[in-house]
């Protein structure tokens, strides 16, 4: 799926919420009066929660229904023609039983932009967190590559909000920080994502802490040892790229219907990338 969750747009992502609607509602509402059924029958499940501000060009999730589809582009075409313009689903695929969009899940890729020019490019604002201050990326690379491996977060976790870390330990495969022109790309691959990963390295961009702060703060396994640091990373400038599977989950069982990539514009369990 395509979601773009902006700032004056929709108020979260992935969570169920009818007032104000939430991006996860307004599917489940287009899905009940496509597919005639209720919410508890669909059990629309995610591959993870996003919060309001964050944007998802490669969100997935999955449905169950008691019938079968001959051909998903119906599917596909009534449900974006019933969704607001900032919701997409860019694919429809049937799924084998065994499919979980949460607990398949091998990692996820996000991107988080930086605008690093002194006044901001205003084509960007909705989709970039502007930093007046001049980062410097070698040190950034280097702090970045700190955060590479399996670790435990208790550091980075953030009780009052969705990242309480029920399970800290979690793996980081990739984390790059790429230039172009004034923009920073920073992309984070791995079993989980934190706000204050970019945020820490953020500030030492700003070169107010050294690269080698986040071995220490990783090491200390103690949020306290963040909070001595003011620092923030507003969701806007985040994207969730995609969530990867094993081949094997995403191999569809025998008869199934092709996948529908909205040409024109239906699954005992459906997978639903969603954009």
């Amino acid at each position: 799926m395509g979601m773009n969750g902006g700032k004056q747009q929709l108020p979260s992502c992935w969570q169920y919420q009818e007032s104000p609607p939430t991006i996860q509602c307004l599917i489940e509402k287009a899905l009940t009066r496509i597919t005639k059924l209720d919410r508890k029958q669909l059990h629309l499940v995610g591959a993870g929660r996003t919060d309001a501000g964050v944007h998802a060009w490669g969100q997935v999730a999955h449905f169950i229904t008691p019938f079968n589809y001959d051909c998903l582009e119906s599917i596909h075409a009534a449900l974006n023609g019933l969704l607001p313009s900032e919701i997409r689903v860019r694919e429809i695929s049937p799924a084998c039983p065994e499919f979980h969009a949460r607990f398949s899940t091998i990692s996820k890729l996000y991107h988080y932009k930086i605008y690093n020019g002194l006044i901001m490019d205003p084509f960007q604002s909705r989709y970039a967190y502007h930093s007046g201050y001049k980062l410097n990326p070698v040190v950034m690379r280097e702090a970045a590559s700190y955060f590479v491996g399996r670790h435990d977060f208790t550091s980075f976790a953030n009780v009052s909000h969705s990242d309480g870390l029920v399970n800290p330990v979690k793996e980081i495969f990739q984390f790059h920080v790429k230039e172009m022109d004034h923009v920073f790309q920073i992309e984070v691959e791995g079993t989980g994502f934190l706000y204050r990963q970019v945020a820490l390295l953020i500030e030492i961009g700003r070169e107010v802490l050294p690269p080698v702060v986040v071995r220490e703060i990783l090491a200390a396994r103690n949020r306290r040892e963040l909070a001595k640091f003011a620092m923030s990373a507003p969701p806007h400038g985040l994207c969730l790229m995609s969530v990867n599977y094993s081949d094997d989950i995403l191999k569809a069982p025998a008869g199934c219907p092709a996948s529908s990539f909205g040409r024109l514009q239906t699954a005992s369990k459906c997978r639903l990338p969603f954009y």
